[in-house]
């Protein structure tokens, strides 16, 4: 029996109302949860904002959405019927957007990552405490079926204590070339805080979310800011704006001792992309990307790999979630708490690298 999907199945005919959605940013990532919520069922998209008239009218067009505004404030303001705001900005917007969502007594959906930094991740999270609302980030890759897997054997002991793990989000060639990737000011950083913050929550979720103490990193910016005439699948990118680093590596120490090592780029000269973690520990281990687990048993060296892992859509999985912890009082799976830890990590690599020297993480 797959207890995840069944587990879904029934929330969902559990459900007594519709959940009234509106949005902050409407670019490609909100055009892709409107369309899930959509698919879903059991939502109503009731009204938006982007300080792009293009992007309100595209959503009035293709979603049928009719309260539209430039200006979120105003929005919240003006507009009460609504029960969530989902927050989809550059991430130089999310604390500003998210707070006042908050304040304004509705449920917050943040993508990735939190925030620019700590100390906005904890005004949203005050502030969804301090309005008695849910918050629920917007991480997808821990609802993999081969994160469940991995998470389980890790809460069982099957691997034991938990030494060394390995997160890579490594692109050969992949600068985006469109939105405001390459702008630190809007962005705060490139590959790191953009499909780094991926990977790193995978990895951390699945480890048993231990406490991070300090940070060791660098970074390193050597062909996004330069015109490129090399073939690629994602060419003329704005390197005239681009502010943020091509490679980005990181170690972060955890209280239990535990290390953790995190590599992301946009350009690496690499075989090829690679998107996975690896963990080692004192009885077992397991890679990502396969579900393959390393243990020993009786007198030889094991490799393992689940017959059967569960199949379900994790864009499926991350929505409903949010949908029914907002709706239904379903357990929050994926907290503001989770989003500040992945964030002081993520802020520690990036200290770390302007310092030349690791950092504490408070």
């Amino acid at each position: 029996m797959d207890t995840k999907i069944d587990a879904i199945g029934e929330s969902k005919q559990k459900k007594t109302k519709t959940l009234r959605v509106g949005f902050i940013g409407m670019g490609g990532i909100a055009n892709l949860h409107a369309n899930m919520y959509k698919k879903i069922g059991g939502v109503d998209l009731v009204c938006g904002c982007d300080i792009r008239q293009a992007a309100l009218d595209h959503f009035q067009k293709n979603h049928g959405i009719q309260n539209l505004y430039l200006d979120f404030n105003k929005m919240l303001k003006e507009f009460k019927d609504v029960d969530a705001i989902d927050v989809c900005t550059p991430n130089g917007v999310h604390c500003a957007a998210a707070v006042a969502a908050a304040d304004a007594g509705k449920n917050v959906f943040c993508e990735k990552p939190m925030a620019m930094s700590v100390k906005e991740a904890k005004m949203m999270a005050d502030a969804a405490k301090r309005n008695k609302v849910q918050f629920v980030m917007g991480f997808q890759h821990r609802y993999e079926p081969k994160s469940f897997a991995i998470r389980e054997q890790v809460e069982s002991g099957r691997f034991g204590k938990i030494l060394y793990v390995r997160a890579q989000a490594l692109r050969r060639r992949g600068i985006p070339n469109w939105g405001v990737f390459g702008q630190k000011k809007l962005q705060g950083g490139g590959p790191m805080i953009d499909i780094g913050v991926h990977i790193l929550d995978t990895a951390y979720s699945m480890i048993g979310y231990p406490n991070p103490i300090s940070a060791t990193g660098n970074t390193f910016t050597y062909m996004g800011n330069k015109k490129s005439k090399v073939k690629s699948g994602w060419p003329n990118w704005d390197y005239k704006t681009y502010t943020v680093e091509d490679l980005a590596v990181g170690m972060i120490r955890f209280d239990n001792g535990c290390m953790l090592t995190i590599e992301s780029s946009f350009v690496a000269h690499i075989e090829q992309d690679v998107f996975t973690v690896q963990i080692m520990g004192e009885k077992g281990g397991a890679e990502w990307s396969s579900a393959n687990m390393f243990f020993d048993q009786g007198t030889y060296m094991m490799n393992a790999k689940p017959s059967y892992l569960g199949n379900w859509d994790i864009w499926d999985y991350k929505m409903r979630h949010a949908i029914e912890v907002f709706r239904d009082g379903r357990k929050n799976e994926c907290p503001a708490e989770h989003g500040i830890a992945v964030q002081k990590m993520l802020d520690g690599v990036y200290a770390s690298a302007a310092a030349g020297k690791e950092v504490a993480i408070d």
